[in-house]
């Protein structure tokens, strides 16, 4: 594909704001009693309604909020606005937090080769940030998506929204639509709170994860709905104290966590709870995966409870075979402390619970507590669960029979 190569603009703290623009940012009053100072982007050069580049005009106001003496608010107004890649990069001076108020529509440019930093909207280094409005980030992935390369070992498409190095900071009430990869990223950050989302995309398009999480400590994410055409949530490794509640996933691969043990510097996942959550046509319900031929790391403390299944393909599973054809040896994560409580609903296989784990390192107290699943359709009774290296704890209800 014959594209030029265009490089997106990054505004560092040094650079200078004319006051001409800084005085046409209107005071109002923040919720602290403080005077808080809007920064429309249309102020700053974004033009909505045009085709035209509105990275630079977005990014000016950025940096204007970020020098704020006080509290800041940056505005996206009513209307549509196309920006390529566009960097929001701290540490910022303004007092927390900087409210990114999204109002109208965000397009990200189609054109690939703009993302040098495989992210469209990037939010770096910064302390006390909501990201808020109603609004959308339109990735406009359905131009981009023939060129996804769905064996991974090409660099995935741009993440619509990534949280990098951020910290006591909230995403709410924002809709994501067909990002070309990743909708949300959160990677090496703390204290952050996800809710009233939605995210969409086409039950076909490759590699679209509505949220995915790395290397990330205490997170919340709830009343959200999640449909695309990947994990409607990929818990990846280096998390601690993950939350996941009220999440409606459909169509997806599941809430996941993993896959684990691809790359040799993957850290331990500790504390992850997925409760009162529903399944709607998923391939997978709850699940975790890891690579074989994996370093050594441990996954403890997992809680997958009060779960509602419509017609998922595979309700519970564990796969610690994950992409099996590329490595011979047995996956070395360690699944301890996994509790799967008051799963129900209907499934479309014969075997919807499997526990597969790994033949070196055996799962130990895995709960199967309270499992009452029914067939969809006239697929027949269902066949007891399958369990491979797997030391199981089992209580209450479970149908079909557990191993």
């Amino acid at each position: 594909m014959a594209i030029p190569k265009v490089v997106g603009f990054v505004l560092l703290l040094g650079i200078a704001i004319s006051s001409s623009k800084v005085a046409e940012c209107a005071p109002f009053g923040s919720r602290r009693g403080l005077l808080e100072t809007v920064f429309d982007v249309t102020k700053f050069g974004a033009i909505p309604n045009t085709p035209a580049d509105g990275a630079r005009g977005f990014m000016m106001a950025w940096r204007s909020a970020c020098q704020s003496a006080g509290p800041a608010k940056i505005v996206i107004p009513p209307g549509t606005f196309t920006t390529g890649e566009t960097i929001f990069q701290g540490p910022c001076s303004s007092p927390r937090p900087i409210t990114i108020e999204i109002l109208g529509t965000v397009l990200s440019d189609t054109d690939i080769s703009l993302y040098s930093r495989g992210a469209w909207i990037s939010i770096e280094h910064v302390d006390g940030i909501v990201v808020t409005g109603g609004g959308t980030l339109n990735g406009q992935g359905n131009a981009s998506w023939q060129y996804a390369d769905r064996t991974g070992s090409s660099p995935p498409m741009p993440t619509s929204l990534l949280f990098q190095a951020v910290k006591n900071s909230s995403i709410n009430n924002i809709n994501f639509v067909d990002a070309k990869g990743v909708h949300l990223k959160i990677t090496d950050s703390s204290d952050i709170t996800v809710s009233k989302i939605k995210i969409t995309a086409p039950e076909t398009s490759p590699n679209t994860d509505g949220l995915h999480i790395s290397e990330t400590i205490n997170v919340n994410v709830t009343d959200s709905n999640i449909g695309t055409g990947d994990d409607c949530i990929g818990i990846g490794h280096g998390n601690t104290n993950v939350y996941i509640s009220n999440i409606n996933c459909g169509p997806g691969h599941g809430i996941s966590i993993g896959s684990l043990g691809k790359r040799l510097d993957e850290k331990d996942v500790k504390g992850v709870i997925v409760r009162n959550c529903t399944f709607h046509g998923t391939t997978n319900g709850a699940r975790i995966k890891t690579y074989m031929g994996s370093p050594s790391l441990q996954v403890s403390g997992v809680v997958y409870e009060d779960i509602i299944l419509d017609n998922v393909k595979n309700p519970i599973i564990i796969d610690q075979h994950y992409n099996s054809k590329n490595k011979n040896e047995p996956s070395k994560v360690k699944l301890v402390d996994i509790k799967f409580k008051n799963i129900r609903g209907t499934t479309t296989t014969k075997a919807p619970v499997a526990l597969n784990c790994s033949e070196t390192l055996p799962c130990e107290g895995v709960e199967l507590v309270d499992i009452d699943l029914a067939p969809a359709g006239n697929i027949g009774p269902l066949l007891a669960a399958t369990c491979s290296n797997a030391k199981t704890i089992l209580s209450g209800k479970n149908n079909p029979p557990a191993c």
